[in-house]
């Protein structure tokens, strides 16, 4: 029985200082603070923000890249092109006042 007891307090000083070495840690420290959570949490939101443009920026120009570049599908090609004839002509006509 003594020796449970040397363990079990042994374990609650082992546990008492992994406590004491996470309160000390700057993640915590950081959530300590109302005003230091919420500029960390302002300035995550830039960061992602940012990258979420950056990224969507990125893809939109890959893609109408290659779509720019698509001679081989010619439905699409012809489909476009008329397309852009009528708005073409639609935008002259609303232009002259006809």
């Amino acid at each position: 029985m003594s020796d449970e007891k040397e363990i079990l307090s042994q374990d609650i000083k082992e546990l008492r200082v992994e406590l004491e070495r996470l309160n000390n840690h700057r993640f915590i420290r950081i959530h300590n603070s109302n005003l230091r959570m919420m500029w960390f949490q302002f300035l995550r939101g830039l960061a992602f923000g940012f990258g979420s443009v950056v990224g969507a920026s990125i893809v939109v120009s890959i893609v109408g890249f290659m779509l720019n570049q698509m001679e081989v599908v010619p439905i699409i090609g012809d489909w476009a092109k008329q397309l852009a004839g009528e708005i073409m002509s639609e935008t002259q006509r609303v232009e002259t006042g006809q």
